[in-house]
């Protein structure tokens, strides 16, 4: 687990302000869930014998004795909250959150045992119109954020739950005449959870994954005139993407759609955005039958990929530093930085605290990167005015009344 220092921040800031900006874009709706949840959630959702349900959770027991989870993603937390407060009943919801999320995981470069997701959840919508819209919102935010060419679509169908247990049968049975090259991992899936071997990352299977039976050629009907749909909708947006017919992805509550976004800047191949549909799993955590599809992305990558890429990226600075010198100017300096804070709100001014010789306050107007310094001594004080400073360019100093300096800062600052 990490911190986030002050000359880290504007990085972030800068993706997540970004990402609530797309949102009001979408009309989707904002939640807060909590991170802690009961354990039970995450395992009838994500499944029990899912990496990260056996080796992964934070769990405990609080004093009550209740078994306690720190969330380790945010769909189920987010179906939870929707069952709870009746937001399923006869109704459509467009939902997306950001916040912590955690696993116990082995670290490497740009993940954390406690990292940052943000994510998006739609539910009662059954065609393939919003699996469409949610993947144009991603490419659209990554032209956004500046790392469009960095990234690329992976694609592929898991069918319905009855033309995925079909395949099942083939699968297991293809990989069973292939049971002593299997690693010990892909045997226990073998009897747990079939599809989670094609996600092996083991090299020594890459040649039996390649030509194990793919499910996109075992799809019914109704799932490959679905899959259909979707792609010649991603065709006429010009969204490019790659059929994928190993992705299976990593929870057990997907189906059909399921989609990545990964990326070769990081070094090794990695993942930056992934989701699907799961229209099981509203069910399967007690409420009825409801369609849904969402996504999550991890930050930290997303941060290390915007730094990467050299992307410019404002610095939070503030554009006025307000020297004060003298007892006078004590006295009057908050109510004329008041006055201007209410007539420009967006204006960033930092007030000089706890004195200090002019020189020193000089120093640290420079240092904090104002673009100028408003100074107030005991003779500004006393002719109820201000003098201001250019301190990035060579300009003569004036000397400023209260309206002529509201009209100042109008003039050089976008409000």
């Amino acid at each position: 687990m990490n911190d986030l220092l002050p000359e880290n921040i504007a990085s972030w800031q800068f993706i997540e302000a970004s990402f609530r900006k797309l949102m009001n874009q979408y009309a989707y709706a904002e939640i807060r869930m909590p991170i802690v949840e009961k354990t039970e959630l995450f395992k009838r959702s994500i499944g029990e014998v899912t990496d990260i349900v056996e080796k992964e959770m934070y769990t405990f027991e609080d004093r009550n004795g209740d078994s306690l989870t720190l969330r380790p993603e945010g769909t189920a937390c987010c179906v939870r909250a929707c069952l709870q407060h009746g937001l399923l009943h006869n109704q459509q919801q467009r939902l997306w959150y950001m916040g912590p999320m955690f696993r116990h995981e082995r670290p490497q470069k740009g993940r954390y045992r406690q990292f940052q997701q943000m994510g998006v959840e739609a539910f009662g919508m059954a065609g393939p119109d919003i699996d469409v819209e949610l993947i144009s919102m991603i490419a659209r935010f990554w032209k956004i954020i500046g790392i469009e060419k960095n990234v690329r679509l992976e694609i592929n169908s898991l069918g319905t739950n009855a033309s995925r247990a079909a395949y099942k049968e083939l699968l297991v049975e293809y990989l069973t005449r292939h049971k002593d090259k299997l690693d010990e991992d892909s045997m226990r899936r073998l009897a747990t959870n079939p599809l989670r071997v094609l996600d092996s990352k083991n090299p020594d299977l890459k040649d039996i994954i390649a030509n194990a039976p793919k499910l996109l050629e075992h799809l019914d009907e109704e799932s490959e005139q679905y899959f259909k749909q979707l792609c010649i909708q991603l065709d006429r947006l010009g969204i490019d993407y790659v059929v994928n017919t190993s992705l299976v992805r990593g929870l057990d509550y997907y189906s059909q759609t399921v989609f990545e976004w990964v990326t070769d800047a990081l070094g090794a191949q990695g993942t930056v955005c992934a989701g699907g549909r799961y229209d099981g799993l509203v069910e399967q955590l007690g409420g009825k039958a409801t369609t849904a599809i969402g996504f999550a992305m991890g930050v930290e990558r997303l941060v290390a990929m915007v730094e990467q890429a050299d992307i410019a990226i404002e610095p939070g600075q503030p554009d006025i530093y307000v020297i004060v010198a003298g007892e006078k100017a004590q006295q009057v300096v908050f109510p004329w930085i008041e006055t201007i804070r209410d007539e420009y709100p967006d204006i960033s001014l930092l007030v000089n605290c706890d004195g200090g010789s002019f020189k020193s306050q000089m120093k640290r107007a420079d240092k904090a990167g104002a673009s100028y310094a408003f100074i107030i001594g005991d003779d500004e004080a006393s002719e109820n005015k201000v003098c201001v400073k250019n301190l990035r360019e060579k300009q003569q100093q004036q000397k400023l009344g209260q309206s002529e300096l509201l009209q100042f800062i109008g003039n050089n600052f976008k409000n």
